[in-house]
């Protein structure tokens, strides 16, 4: 591979430069992709941005950037997005710094950010050494996600049309189901949890579901996937509440859409389940609604002290030991767990009343019944 430093100044960097949203940034008179397939979308901080600006205006040197030729003789932008995104924005006019636009600067403040030099590396090879290259500058830099990694491996007018419905700051994902999802789009959270929702319907990883899909033209089915999947949890859970956000849906989707249910009985058993002491997890209500497993509701257990209190009522003798009459009924309290004799599920509460110490055999063969 072969690669070269050269100096670019801001004026030429910012000439010709054009943030079409949908249909990419593009700058240095047209010649340069800002944001590839594969780049993160932008998520400076307003002070980070200005950061930038105020580095150039007291001449301060600035990272390194890295660009790629394509094979159509422009260049892509590999690292320095970030940075590149804010002096164009800044130029631009899109924002001010110290209550300042660029066109509020002195003729000398204009001449010294349009003169400024950028120090960019250009490198010309095949796809797999500029991808390999890519995750090499990164690791210095902020931490790219695993699905920014992949969508550098995976680009291609599949991931194109998928980050228009996922990855963009208001994007159709976020207007539709915002409330339902956990992460934000353009750190490719929401695009990442949908891909793993729709690839395990046939039990394959998101790297596989992604390079089947590369070359597709259009990642129409994963919309209408995910549109189907916010469409049955509104109409089955018809009161959202704040512990709905980040549940995973979509796994539910797949295994229990089918299943005929109530929604005005899965209502009345929402507000009981939240009423009800015993259970400590109230995000996990939603799972045990559609599952009937207790492990989600993380139901309350006896404190040590308790457990202390019932081994000393009991004097260490395991009643089902004693029931069978087998050589060994008394035990160490660490040898024995903590038992509701009425089950949560038939009323019972977790008080001493309510409660004796197993041997840990005895215990786990009632669990398991």
């Amino acid at each position: 591979m072969e690669i070269n430093l050269v100096k670019i100044q801001v004026q030429d960097l910012v000439k010709d430069y054009k943030d079409n949203e949908e249909n990419g940034v593009i700058g240095y008179g047209g010649m340069l992709n800002i944001r590839p397939a594969f780049q993160r979308e932008f998520v400076y901080t307003g002070k980070q941005r200005e950061a930038v600006i105020k580095s150039i205006l007291k001449n301060f040197p600035l990272n390194t950037m890295y660009w790629a030729t394509t094979d159509y003789g422009d260049l892509e932008l590999l690292d320095g997005q970030q940075r590149t995104m804010s002096i164009c924005q800044y130029v631009n006019g899109d924002f001010s710094v110290n209550n300042r636009f660029f066109h509020n600067l002195t003729e000398t403040e204009k001449e010294q950010i349009l003169n400024y030099e950028l120090m960019v590396y250009v490198c010309k090879g095949n796809d797999l050494e500029k991808l390999d290259w890519f995750k090499i500058i990164n690791i210095g830099g902020e931490r790219l996600t695993e699905q920014e990694l992949r969508n550098a491996v995976y680009t291609g007018p599949w991931l194109t049309d998928a980050k228009r419905y996922f990855s963009k700051s208001n994007c159709p994902a976020y207007s539709l189901a915002s409330k339902y999802m956990k992460g934000s789009p353009i750190r490719q959270d929401y695009l990442e949890t949908v891909i793993r929702w729709h690839s395990s319907i046939i039990d394959i990883s998101i790297e596989e579901y992604m390079a089947i899909r590369q070359k597709d033209t259009n990642a129409s089915p994963l919309w209408l996937y995910f549109q189907a999947v916010i469409a049955w949890v509104k109409t089955i859970f018809t009161k959202y509440r704040k512990e709905m956000s980040g549940v995973e849906w979509g796994l539910l989707y797949n295994k229990y859409s089918e299943i005929p249910l109530d929604p005005k009985r899965v209502e009345e058993e929402i507000v009981l389940l939240l009423q009800d002491d015993e259970v400590q997890n109230h995000k996990g209500i939603y799972e045990y609604i559609l599952t009937r497993n207790e492990k989600y509701l993380n139901l309350r257990s006896f404190t040590d002290n308790e457990k202390r209190r019932m081994y000393k009522k009991q004097q260490g003798i395991c009643p089902h030991c004693k029931r069978e009459k087998r050589e060994k009924i008394k035990w160490e309290l660490s040898e024995m767990e903590a038992d509701h004799i009425t089950p949560w599920c038939e009323g019972g509460k977790t008080v001493i009343e309510n409660g004796q110490m197993l041997c840990k055999e005895h215990n786990r063969r009632k669990s398991n019944k």
